[in-house]
């Protein structure tokens, strides 16, 4: 069969596919489950950092250097995941995954130096990262990219309660056992995600599977990298992953060193953002059927880039105390809601035979971010709040820069972009 009657065929096929899954429940909370892994490998623990630095004798640039690490297998490992899912389909690859997560959580675990701490953090993340990646894949195997948009606004709605109970679960375990049941626990939640990924359909039906050697997955993201469509969005999405991960490193040590603010609150706190992310990820799902994901996207960049420069002002200045970071923090991470989804499903559209490789390397461009974000946080740590308040202005502005690109892009229908990315393939 010729790559353009595959496309049809495809296209043909989405709308039956759409149909089948649009109100199956099972398939969202798995689905969302496996998309909270990164933020629930990351977030349970932030309330031990400062433990962390007391009992590995550790500077807190160090300890905040397990959150990059973790990020460098994120990003590296998607990279890995979404060729081999286009390849043998999603459920195997994620299975995989799952099995390297839980083996990563108890050497966390078990771990009696903050060098062995670094090695099986990224050891974690190679596994954690095939759950995110390969579950938007998953999202874009059954629905349009309008549909996919709301799919994917639905699916970081359900799982946003990952992050939201995240520091709340790591504080209370912190209070009664200790930073290493924080990965006890962890461990135990991926094989519980394991258990549950027998419910879950295969998306990725066997004629679709890509029959791609390694050089040519090679060619096919350097392929990739060149479209200026799907550069435009990883780029602004890895801004603003940027700002987030600046965030998720600083605030524990802002809030509870600095403000001495007590390991609970720093959990509400924290729970506080989840709650304007999932307000705005409904109200993404309400809203992009009319005006469109791109228009919402660029919106909530603008958003971003205010608040961002609002946290700076008030980190260097002081002003409103822990109330004014938490304000301007709040807005910057609700528009998550407008950003990721909408950013994401306008790049898969345009690869609906690549999802998993696409997913992934946008995945390894915004999660990569991170690593330079929670980087040069530990570099520039000076015990104040300002150097996290200079990195999430900086990201957010770049958000909206790469955003305001992306209207002088030159538009190429999805549909041929498709195409022309599937022709690519035979050359």
């Amino acid at each position: 069969m010729s790559e353009q009657h595959h496309t049809t065929a495809l296209e043909s096929s989405q709308p039956a596919a759409e149909a089948k899954h649009a109100h199956d429940l099972r398939i969202l909370i798995i689905l969302s489950a496996l998309m909270s892994f990164s933020s629930i490998s990351t977030d349970m623990y932030l309330p031990a950092l400062p433990t962390l630095v007391q009992d590995f004798h550790a500077d807190i640039g160090r300890v905040e250097l397990t959150i990059s690490t973790f990020l460098i297998g994120f990003s590296l490992g998607q990279l890995f995941w979404g060729p081999l899912s286009d390849r043998l389909g999603r459920r195997m690859p994620i299975a995989a995954g799952l099995v390297v997560f839980i083996l990563g959580s108890v050497g966390c675990a078990m771990s009696s130096t903050i060098t062995e701490m670094l090695v099986w953090r990224i050891f974690q993340a190679l596994g954690a990262c095939s759950g995110p990646g390969l579950a938007r894949a998953m999202a874009r195997d059954l629905y349009a990219r309008e549909r996919a948009a709301q799919m994917l606004s639905t699916l970081i709605l359900m799982m946003a309660i990952a992050p939201l109970l995240g520091p709340l679960l790591g504080g209370e375990i912190l209070a009664v056992w200790s930073w290493h049941g924080i990965f006890w626990v962890l461990a135990l939640l991926g094989l519980l995600a394991l258990a549950a990924l027998t419910l879950l359909p295969e998306t990725l039906p066997a004629s679709r599977r890509s029959q791609s050697s390694l050089q040519q997955t090679l060619k096919d993201y350097l392929a990739l990298v060149r479209d200026r469509r799907l550069l435009v969005y990883a780029v602004s999405g890895g801004f603003y992953y940027g700002g987030c991960y600046a965030f998720i490193a600083g605030t524990p040590f802002a809030y509870v060193d600095y403000y001495h603010v007590s390991t609970q609150i720093f959990g509400l706190l924290f729970g506080i953002n989840i709650v304007g992310l999932m307000a705005l990820n409904f109200v993404n799902t309400r809203l992009v059927g009319k005006l469109g994901a791109e228009r919402i996207f660029r919106f909530g960049c603008w958003i971003a880039a205010i608040s961002g420069i609002a946290l700076a002002i008030d980190a260097w200045f002081g002003w409103g105390g822990v109330a004014g970071l938490a304000i301007p923090i709040f807005c910057f991470m609700a528009v998550s809601g407008f950003i990721v989804a909408n950013s994401v499903a306008s790049v898969l559209a345009a690869f609906p035979k690549q999802a998993g490789a696409a997913s992934s390397l946008v995945g390894a461009m915004h999660y990569g971010s991170g690593i330079l974000s929670a980087a040069l946080l530990g570099w520039f740590a000076d015990g104040t709040p300002w150097p996290m308040g200079a990195i999430v202005a900086i990201a957010g502005i770049g958000c909206l820069v790469s955003a305001w690109l992306q209207n002088r892009v030159t538009h190429v229908p999805v549909e041929r972009n498709a195409h022309l990315a599937e022709v690519g393939q035979e050359c």
